[in-house]
């Protein structure tokens, strides 16, 4: 996405246009004088370069732990399933299935029993 000049003067410095980013620098320019202006600005574009470091470190940091929570939460739910799914009884394990070398008969009785 493509911004216009004008968005990107708006994104970049809020809603402050070129008019009054010249009587900010001209205010600059009386407080600070013509020798010591260019001294402020290179110490405000570093703290600026700094703060845009920290905020990216920080952002990161946030994202990483957002990240670590989602995994957390997809591990307790896999932990749950496998839970329920442990729980569930089975037919093969039951006491009821016949063991090794016996065969049911219809009426309950294993084969070679009579009445």
């Amino acid at each position: 996405m493509a911004l216009t000049s004008k968005e990107r003067n708006t994104f970049m410095f809020g809603s402050i246009g070129i008019p009054e980013l010249l009587i900010i620098l001209a205010v600059a320019l009386l407080v600070f004088g013509p020798k010591k202006l260019p001294e402020v600005g290179k110490s405000l574009g570093k703290a600026m370069r700094e703060f845009k470091k920290t905020s990216e470190e920080i952002r990161g940091r946030i994202e990483d732990e957002i990240q670590a929570s989602e995994i957390k939460g997809v591990a307790n739910d896999l932990r749950k399933d496998i839970q329920d799914i442990k729980s569930i009884p089975t037919t093969l394990a039951g006491e009821d299935a016949p063991g090794p070398g016996k065969n049911a008969s219809r009426d309950g009785q294993a084969d070679g029993e009579g009445p």
